[in-house]
């Protein structure tokens, strides 16, 4: 490695040259791509994404996107579909084609085969001269002045390009068919997302016993029910209605402020006004008031019914942040 290379020039200078080539992008934004965005929308078929080297990579991450904002969509690698995955191609689908130069051989060959067909092609290129712009029903002119590589060689600033206005295809698209939360939250199930917008905190809460005391329960008795459920708060509960709830923060408080507190009771110490939620809430929705109010612990319940009591930890170690 040379001593007198500057990293974090090198890096500052790529993000920086990158960056204002994909600003430039926006003056090729014109009627074409509206034009492009509402056949899209009206085809019955699917999106074919295809490319080779670099811009099939980009092509495969332009395909999950589509997918998960509603676009339905297929990758095919140039090259693959010369040997037998054209047959992926079907009538109403529409072609989307990815290639910096526009003129590799692959290209050439797949080119007329898809236009025998009858499909729409779509080609995001950086040479509008090229022999895929000419083939095309529309372009999207994807032109840079140079590769942030210093031999203007090794594709970044050209496939950066190309994935923002893979991204800007998809936005339009999401925004034209009003693709909300629960539209995505149908297609992203798994993980910390799925989590996040299908996660009910009833299912949190039903992992954990629900710590209760009467009104006239002794201070030691609410102090022995928090200890046991590990909750740090326990409701205070008369024929299955919430009457309040007790913290181990108000534990402490009443044993700061009161001398003689043998004589409490859970009504004489309780919060009567605690933040509740309904067990079909969304958990995410309930951190958030939890994060609102400071507070640790959030009653839930069915309807009037008291459920039980979830603790901040609990949703956190779900991940939902």
């Amino acid at each position: 490695m040379k001593s007198n290379v500057d990293i974090k020039k090198i890096a500052k200078a790529t993000i920086r040259m990158e960056g204002e080539s994909i600003l430039q992008l926006e003056q090729y934004i014109n009627d074409d791509f509206t034009e492009i965005i509402s056949n899209i929308i009206n085809s019955k078929g699917r999106l074919i994404v295809s490319g080779i080297g670099k811009s099939a990579n980009i092509a495969q991450k332009m395909v999950s996107t589509f997918n998960s904002t509603g676009q339905p969509a297929i990758f095919m690698h140039a090259a693959d579909a010369i040997h037998g995955d054209l047959g992926n191609v079907q009538a109403d689908d529409i072609v989307l084609c990815i290639s910096k130069s526009g003129n590799t051989e692959e290209i050439k060959v797949l080119l007329p085969l898809i236009k025998a067909m009858g499909n729409t092609i779509i080609a995001i290129t950086a040479n509008t001269d090229s022999y895929l712009s000419k083939q095309s029903n529309w372009t999207i002119n994807t032109s840079i002045e140079k590769e942030a590589c210093p031999n203007n060689l090794a594709p970044t600033t050209s496939t950066t390009a190309q994935l923002v206005i893979g991204d800007a295809l998809a936005v339009c698209l999401l925004e034209c068919r009003e693709f909300t939360d629960a539209d995505f939250a149908r297609y992203h199930p798994g993980g910390t997302l799925g989590k996040q917008l299908f996660m009910k905190i009833g299912e949190l809460c039903s992992n954990n016993q629900a710590p209760q005391v009467s009104a006239d329960s002794s201070v030691n008795e609410v102090i022995v029910e928090i200890s046991n459920k590990r909750l740090g708060a326990t409701a205070v509960i008369e024929n299955n209605q919430l009457l309040g709830i007790i913290t181990d923060g108000d534990i402490r408080r009443m044993l700061e402020n009161q001398s003689d507190w043998n004589n409490f009771k859970a009504i004489n110490i309780m919060n009567s006004n605690p933040k509740i939620v309904k067990e079909v809430e969304l958990a995410s929705d309930a951190l958030k008031v939890m994060q609102q109010n400071n507070i640790s612990q959030i009653v839930v319940v069915n309807d009037d019914a008291y459920i039980g009591i979830v603790h901040i930890h609990d949703i956190l170690k779900e991940g939902l942040v």
